[in-house]
């Protein structure tokens, strides 16, 4: 199990760096004003999803092995208001989740990854508990990369390799 456990951990790591480094890469190209861009009145905002994801990372790995991921002094309805935090406030809360996700796991060994955790009173190998929130972050920096794109538009700078614009298929999108 050694072996496999620490190439988990070791992808588990690089996976949870793509995930904040491609938000991030995104992010850098929006302007202040933009966190706060609502796509529409039933979408989350950047502010929102920053918050969000900082509540849900400081609640889920704060004493990881030990308590419940869901944290009694969790305010998470807060996660869902705009109240017009500065970049700074924001980016502050973003690298304190980070942080506190990338201290849990260098302190994970090989050997806990069957050990049991919670997550709102529901039992969770560690390895469940960690694909669980890949997963949940992947879905929300992957909307906070599409929220930047659709700011930014035709000026927004891929991050992977871009398409093709000599492609049929992508000149014919741009002309409806």
């Amino acid at each position: 199990m050694s072996e496999i456990g620490e190439l988990f951990l070791l992808e588990c790591k690089k996976s949870f760096r793509g995930l904040k480094s491609n938000a991030e890469k995104a992010m850098e190209q929006i302007s202040e004003a933009d966190l706060h861009f609502f796509p529409e009145k039933e979408s989350n905002n950047l502010t929102i999803l920053i918050k969000h994801l900082s509540g849900n990372m400081l609640s889920r790995f704060t004493d990881f092995l030990t308590t419940d991921g869901e944290k009694p002094d969790r305010n998470r309805d807060d996660e869902f208001v705009d109240r017009g935090e500065t970049k700074d406030e924001l980016f502050n809360k973003w690298n304190k989740g980070w942080n506190c996700v990338f201290q849990a796991l260098e302190e994970l060994k090989p050997d806990n990854l069957t050990n049991i955790v919670k997550i709102r009173n529901e039992d969770h190998t560690v390895i469940r508990a960690l694909n669980r929130q890949l997963a949940h972050y992947a879905y929300h920096t992957g909307q906070i990369v599409y929220i930047c794109k659709l700011i930014q538009s035709s000026d927004f700078k891929s991050l992977s390799i871009p398409r093709n614009p000599d492609n049929s298929l992508f000149a014919s999108r741009k002309e409806n």
